[in-house]
């Protein structure tokens, strides 16, 4: 029971490693102390134990979620509260999965070895299994850290992998007192990332895009009640007045709150308007085809395509435009929907039916300026951005609705995602927020401007464009894959022969 109790405390304490708190190196020493504790003879199940440190790492990591449940889900404190443990407890068991294998299969000295591999694994798994919920991964949290430096060479899978290799190797070198073993483990990878840290992967390339975006702050409360259209859709247009001009206007997710089709005089005149200043708009939208009945969350692009264009390209159902591919479970689609619609008011929301778009889409095209696009949380799946990246790709951008989650570290999380991916892929990003975090950021993944949260606001970047890629654009987790791949086969190796 002490070991649970531990393993619980040690999983909750690894909410610190992300941000707004950003203790870094935590992780080393809450994942370390994790495998320590597993290699005691005391500690009678290891996989309960892991079990424990997840429901301690997701319950208090992805608290946030209870906010948009119980605050704007209707349901009450103590199904609230359920809800969040059967998720918690679900997702607890991706960790205990891996150290299940490695205990089933493999001595205690070769889990250094394989656990990389499995932890790989089994977050691909929590990535994928019911459409996926990634959210949290270790290597998150080694953004600013010396660890940082690998995320361009081997993306936040790489790095978490390094977390469990260094973490489960330093608990088996201090259970059996290899000091020197476990200095190692602190200096070779992190003085490496340090390294890698100083070489430029991108460079600014002399061109530029003038940029504007507008934080509407838009209460969750308002945003579908029809006598707020209006309001919303003038509080957008005449924050967008001092920006016209500007290369790229950005608006958040959902920021046009009626459906695409009950909103085309208002996208014309706004198409129109862009246009003869100069400039091409992004904004969110719902766009509802009432021919096959599919709901759409929609990236549009108004204004100008390229350069030189002065009349606009809007039209309804244009291709210019990207449909979100990850739904939000219960937000946006409803798993057994036929029986849990009856159940609670956040089961029927609004807008609770979207149909999913393609994997891989063609980029928005914004005045000549080729745009990868994320909705909402898909940011946080590297390989579905990674795969709507082009050779002519310059600026990736995220948008979002955090409102959902009110003043949690939700949106800190959120906004932390975003910078990993801009400093994977070494390209600079736009992420634009009903109600914050908004920001720019740059191609190393620093915010270089950001809106105050729970404002309207609004602000105007040049944002340096850059030339080159980084070994994690062209490779993606296939490196990864590979060496975390040996070191499990040189495990299986010795335990063949040590057998014999």
């Amino acid at each position: 029971m002490a070991h649970s109790v531990i393993a619980l405390a040690l999983g909750a304490l690894l909410t610190f490693s992300y941000a707004p708190f950003g203790l870094w190196w935590w992780p080393i020493v809450s994942l370390t102390g994790l495998f320590y504790l597993l290699h005691q003879p005391g500690t009678v199940s290891k996989t309960l134990t892991a079990w424990w440190f997840g429901l301690g790492w997701f319950g208090a990591g992805i608290s946030w979620v209870h906010v948009s449940l119980a605050d704007f889900g209707g349901i009450p404190l103590i199904a609230s509260v359920a809800m969040m443990f059967l998720l918690c407890s679900y997702l607890a068991l991706y960790p205990a999965l891996a150290v299940y294998i490695a205990h089933r299969f493999f001595k205690a000295s070769h889990w250094a070895l394989v656990l990389p591999l499995l932890w790989v694994v089994t977050e691909w798994l929590r990535s994928w299994v019911l459409t996926g919920f990634p959210w949290l991964s270790v290597g998150y949290s080694q953004l600013h850290s010396p660890l940082g430096g690998w995320l361009p060479v081997v993306g936040e899978t790489g790095v978490s992998a390094l977390l469990i290799l260094m973490s489960s190797g330093m608990a088996y070198a201090l259970h059996q007192r290899h000091w020197v073993s476990c200095w190692l483990l602190l200096i070779v990878f992190p003085f490496a990332g340090s390294v890698l840290n100083s070489v430029e992967w991108s460079k600014p390339n002399g061109q530029t895009l003038r940029t504007a975006m507008v934080q509407g702050n838009i209460q969750q409360a308002l945003r579908w009640v029809p006598e707020q259209d209006a309001p919303t859709m003038q509080t957008y247009a005449s924050e967008t007045t001092p920006y016209l001009g500007h290369d790229l206007i950005v608006w958040p997710e959902a920021a046009i709150p009626k459906l695409e089709s009950l909103a085309l005089d208002y996208l014309h005149e706004l198409d129109t308007v862009t246009a003869n200043a100069g400039s091409a708009l992004i904004t969110g939208i719902v766009n509802y085809n009432f021919e096959n009945e599919q709901v759409f969350n929609n990236l549009i692009v108004v204004g100008r395509k390229q350069p030189g264009d002065e009349n606009g390209h809007y039209r309804y159902f244009h291709n210019n435009r990207f449909d979100k591919h990850h739904l939000l479970p219960i937000g946006e689609f409803v798993p057994f929907e036929r029986w849990l619609r009856r159940l609670a008011p956040i089961f029927d929301l609004p807008m609770s039916s979207f149909t999913r778009g393609d994997f891989q889409q063609r980029n928005l095209i914004a005045n000549g300026i080729a745009i990868a696009p994320a909705i909402c949380f898909e940011i946080a799946f590297p390989r579905q951005v990674r795969a709507n990246l082009y050779n002519d790709t310059q600026v990736m951008l995220t948008v979002s609705n955090d409102a959902w989650f009110g003043r949690s570290h939700g949106p800190a999380q959120h906004m932390e995602i975003a910078q990993v991916r801009a400093k994977e892929f070494g390209l600079p990003l736009i992420r634009s927020t009903n109600n914050g975090i908004s920001a720019f950021v740059d191609h190393r993944g620093e915010q270089t401007l950001a809106l105050p949260q729970f404002e309207l606001a609004s602000a105007s970047y040049t944002i340096p464009l850059v030339s080159g890629t980084t070994p994690y654009r062209r490779f993606g987790d296939l490196p990864i894959w590979i060496v975390t791949s040996l070191f499990a086969l040189s495990a299986f190796l010795l335990r063949k022969r040590s057998a014999r």
